[in-house]
């Protein structure tokens, strides 16, 4: 950093000192001893109005909450993107004439009365700047009905948002908002906006958002004349994700109530991980008080609980509904009141990971009928259990009990079951266990199934026992020491590049691949991937005869875990054929008769 002595030894900003060629930018000429003043009110207005509405987007999002605030369960949306032009009709509580004379000036709002109320929101919308930053940006007309007055109004706003044209118009409860000629007076704003293609997508994205926080409204969408898409009304966000996704079938959905704590409720829509999951996480959502939010720390936490029950590069479709004391939330971070401030994030993060955990134990649905295709999917259809899985300590292999203990009886401790148990029947290729249920046939795959059934235990119980004589790994490096001495193992230097372990995972201690497996675990990134890989390397393999008992046994077992729907690495483990769909398939609702003929 350069400092002069003296004033006089400062060099001078005289034009003679700037390079004047065409080659270097100019600096704008202005003079550095103007005095502050304060800038007139109307540019001041002219640059809030930058900050709410800045798109086509912002446009459809500030009509539509404005329109949700009113009690609104059907808006339809038109749009003429092309020409700049926006319509949002809806069924709300409506404005009187009053009203209407007020709505498009600066700050002007029926939802908030006084200060305090700032940290109370209760309503979507509170600052007032919507429908005067519209008036300023384009040309506004609105046209309502009270559903306590028997007259609608269509009045029309100057660019400051005062009424210079009201009429008596005929129209049902509800309002219309009309606008034309967005930015016209700002062509530099319209030609740096992404492209309308782009743009369309951004406003389909934010009626998806609105729609999956207030299931009960129907959407209607047109682009000019032409239908766009539709979203019908229904009770929770489970009917409505499936017609956001069309891939996805309310079967495939879990949708659950969950109190987190007395005055907090979190309202869950998942996709059940055997069948329902994206290669980007793009449909985890977080809402808080009926907006979608930006909230990076509940994201992860949601990606974290749905870990291993995917598989590898997979992500969840998840949805999580926060209805929180207004109180504990700011929305005073960001414009569009994308982001917010939140209390006790760490609780809700906890909290928002164990409902997620006990959604995915307690979750029952079935198959869409679509899901396979061709003649097997008039066969193939999923049977929606009729009970939760039974919590049950069962003997594992070896006469392991769940407590880690021996036990040459290996008691087991009964608990109740549902009425409805499955029986093993039959081992199909050395491979899957056929198994009958009160709703038809169920198929398990065996490796999976232990799989699931010795990572639960592990997870619960990581024991490791000495090992003599030592064995002796060769060749590794730094890290794989470090992940073998992170999993309690003792092992050190035996020689030039050789390491002796002395202790390994009980799982392990009757392998003959004892030193492969270890040098497997130490590849691992964490504690986590050494238990999935310790479970799949010890779990009973695909080709192993199973007598029926034993069958019965690992039924019994993988029941009895916390998420039985997938593998560690998120491989489904049941195939249901529900009995109704059997009865299809061979048609036993036909009259013999019939069949031949007569």
């Amino acid at each position: 950093m350069l400092s002069y002595p003296h004033p006089s030894d400062r060099p001078s900003l005289t034009p003679q000192n700037f390079d004047t060629s065409p080659s270097r930018a100019r600096l704008p000429n202005f003079s550095m001893t103007a005095p502050i003043q304060t800038l007139p009110a109307a540019l001041v207005q002219r640059m809030a109005a930058g900050e709410v509405i800045d798109s086509l987007a912002a446009v459809v999002r500030e009509l539509a909450e404005n329109a949700l605030d009113a009690g609104a369960n059907r808006i339809t949306l038109v749009l003429w993107a092309d020409q700049w032009r926006v319509q949002v009709a809806d069924n709300g509580a409506g404005l009187t004439l009053d009203d209407l004379q007020q709505a498009a000036l600066p700050h002007s709002t029926s939802k908030l009365t006084q200060a305090d109320e700032l940290w109370n929101v209760r309503s979507l919308g509170f600052r007032g700047e919507a429908l005067h930053s519209l008036a300023q940006l384009a040309d506004l007309e609105i046209g309502s009905r009270s559903v306590k007055s028997l007259d609608g109004w269509w009045v029309t706003y100057d660019r400051q948002g005062n009424p210079v044209d009201m009429e008596v118009a005929a129209i049902a409860p509800g309002t219309i908002v009309r606008i034309s000629n967005l930015f016209a007076d700002w062509q530099a704003r319209r030609q740096s906006l992404p492209s309308l293609a782009q743009q369309l997508r951004t406003i389909q994205l934010i009626i998806y958002h609105l729609a999956l926080c207030h299931p009960h409204v129907t959407w209607q969408v047109q682009q000019g004349d032409r239908p766009w898409f539709a979203i019908w009304g229904s009770e929770t966000p489970q009917q409505i994700l499936p017609q956001l996704l069309r891939d996805l079938s309310p079967t495939d959905l879990h949708h659950s109530e969950h109190t987190v704590v007395d005055d907090h409720d979190l309202q869950l829509t998942l996709g059940l991980p055997d069948r329902c999951h994206r290669y980007r996480p793009d449909w985890v959502k977080v809402a808080v008080n009926g907006r979608i939010v930006r909230l990076p720390e509940l994201e992860q936490s949601i990606l974290n609980a749905f870990r291993r029950t995917l598989p590898r590069e997979r992500h969840p479709v998840c949805f999580a509904h926060l209805r929180l004391p207004p109180d504990q939330v700011d929305w005073n971070r960001h414009p569009a009141k994308a982001e917010l401030y939140l209390k006790h994030l760490d609780d809700v993060r906890s909290q928002l990971y164990d409902a997620i955990q006990t959604a995915l134990q307690q979750s029952r649905s079935q198959l869409q009928a679509n899901f396979y295709s061709g003649r097997m999917g008039q066969l193939i259809r999923s049977a929606e259990a009729e009970g939760t899985y039974p919590s049950r300590q069962i003997p594992f292999p070896g006469g392991l009990v769940a407590d880690g203990t021996e036990d040459s009886d290996a008691p087991t401790v009964q608990a109740e079951l549902p009425s409805s148990e499955l029986r093993a029947i039959a081992q199909l290729h050395q491979m899957y266990i056929v198994a009958e249920h009160s709703t038809g046939i169920w198929l398990i795959e065996q490796h999976i199934a232990h799989e699931r059934v010795l990572y639960e235990h592990l997870c619960q119980q990581w024991q490791v026992v000495s090992v003599e004589p030592p064995l002796i790994l060769s060749q590794l490096r730094p890290a794989q020491v470090e992940q073998l001495q992170r999993l309690n193992l003792e092992l050190a230097p035996f020689g030039d590049d050789l390491w002796a372990v002395r202790t390994l995972p009980q799982a392990l201690d009757h392998r003959e691949d004892r030193a492969d497996a270890l040098v497997e675990l130490s590849l691992g990134g964490d504690f986590d991937s050494a238990l999935v890989a310790t479970a799949c390397r010890t779990a009973i393999r695909n080709g192993t005869p199973l007598s029926l008992s034993e069958m019965q046994t690992l039924l019994e077992q993988w029941q009895a875990t916390q998420n039985p729907r997938t593998c560690p690495h998120g491989r489904p483990i049941c195939l249901q054929l529900k009995e109704t769909s059997l009865s299809r398939f061979f048609r036993r609702h036909w009259v013999i008769g019939k069949s031949h003929g007569i």
